[in-house]
């Protein structure tokens, strides 16, 4: 499933990306951007944010479609409330895709997200509503999976899509990385030099184990010499000697 929608983006920016690049004027591209952030299957839009056909619209009266764009990349509704005295005004489509990016932006610091919370985030004003989008903006879409939990008032996350990564983010992702492969070597290297302790442990033992083994047949070898003589008897002065006999 998770597979289904990622290759489901990956078309969609595909799409997009081949529709830019067929594009020329300011307005055509904005009118794309508009059509993206509406889309109700497209969540990422890193990518497009990277298209040089894009890069057109700066310095243009549709530069803020730029902003648009970046707002639905990385931002959330609470960021675009903050920011709309610079942004134009959002279509229904687009409020309701920022609230689901939204969602999935709070999904990401925590698995319980509290009722109380999430209104004041999605701008909802009751708990019917909150529980209505949740089910049929979120849960239908299939970018969270999760339990409504009426008695404590939170809905826990079981699954949740992904998010584009913020430039700062991604730095911190490859630190992350980075150390953990630094780690990985570390521990390998560990590894490998108790192998090669045990396997030269190994060798001591086997060469201890033969050299037992060869006094073992040597002792052998004198306790049979040792019990030959002792059957042997001999006669000496008219006496006769009898030895002890070493195997009983």
């Amino acid at each position: 499933m998770a597979m289904d929608a990622e290759r489901r983006q990956a078309e969609l920016i595909g799409q997009f990306s081949a529709q830019a690049a067929a594009l020329s004027s300011a307005p055509q591209l904005a009118a794309l951007v508009l059509e993206a952030t509406s889309h109700p299957a497209l969540f990422a839009f890193s990518e497009l944010l990277t298209l040089p056909a894009l890069s057109k619209l700066a310095g243009t009266q549709y530069a803020s479609s730029l902003d648009v764009l970046r707002l639905f990349a990385y931002g959330t509704l609470k960021d675009y409330k903050s920011n709309s005295g610079s942004l134009p005004a959002l279509l229904p489509d687009q409020v309701r895709k920022l609230k689901q990016l939204s969602v999935l932006t709070l999904a990401e610091s925590t698995k319980v997200l509290p009722y109380d919370q999430l209104m004041q985030e999605l701008d909802v004003s009751n708990v019917r509503e909150l529980e209505d989008f949740l089910i049929n903006e979120c849960m239908y879409s299939g970018i969270v999976r999760g339990k409504l939990d009426q008695l404590r008032r939170c809905f826990e996350v079981q699954f949740a899509a992904g998010r584009d990564l913020t430039p700062d983010q991604l730095t911190n992702m490859i630190d992350t990385l980075s150390d953990w492969l630094e780690t990985s070597d570390s521990l390998l290297h560990q590894i490998q030099e108790k192998i090669k302790w045990a396997d030269t442990m190994s060798e001591v033992n086997k060469k201890h184990q033969k050299e037992f083994e060869d006094r073992v047949e040597e002792a052998k070898k004198s306790i049979k010499k040792l019990n030959n003589l002792s059957r042997q008897t001999s006669t000496y002065g008219g006496m006769t000697t009898f030895s002890l006999n070493l195997e009983e």
